[in-house]
């Protein structure tokens, strides 16, 4: 499967089914952070997209296309001032989780943020119950710093937040 995968800039047309993709006000947040309100819609989605459009742009936003359908959707906050790229709002759609489709989705968007600049340091932020995106970051090489505890309220739960990095020898 992953060698059908196609990475290209998010449009609002290929981040349509997002919101499809987290059904509860937990899923959304779980993949969005507490910045987001249940459901997403295209007005939150279009928000996103207006910051990779600033010059320079604060975040870079791809999709992964599997026969033209978006598979994957990934954002990278963008500290021009410090060269810290943030991976945010990762998530593969709920039909294609466990086919082998994050790590070459991933790769390819890291290797787009290597052409925009220099961002030595790649940090991501992660809650800590979930497990199987954890594996997938430390296989990836991403170094756990700490944890941010009860960083997040959701609903009546505090969640905590681990905190993830790579320094990227240029």
């Amino acid at each position: 499967m992953a060698s059908a995968l196609r990475v290209v800039p998010a449009t609002p047309e290929s981040l349509a089914p997002l919101p499809s993709w987290f059904p509860t006000p937990e899923a959304l947040a779980q993949w969005g952070g507490s910045g987001l309100s249940f459901p997403l819609d295209a007005r939150q989605i279009e928000a996103m997209l207006a910051e990779t459009r600033t010059v320079p742009p604060l975040r870079l936003a791809f999709v992964g296309l599997v026969e033209g359908e978006t598979a994957a959707h990934a954002q990278v906050v963008l500290d021009w001032t410090d060269g810290i790229a943030r991976l945010a709002r990762f998530a593969v759609a709920p039909t294609y989780r466990g086919q082998g489709l994050a790590r070459p989705f991933l790769a390819d968007v890291f290797a787009r943020l290597d052409a925009v600049g220099d961002f030595p340091r790649l940090e991501l932020n992660v809650y800590t119950f979930n497990t199987s995106a954890i594996a997938l970051y430390e296989s990836l090489g991403f170094v756990r710093e700490g944890v941010r505890r009860s960083s997040v309220k959701v609903g009546s739960a505090r969640w905590d937040a681990a905190i993830y990095a790579i320094i990227r020898e240029r």
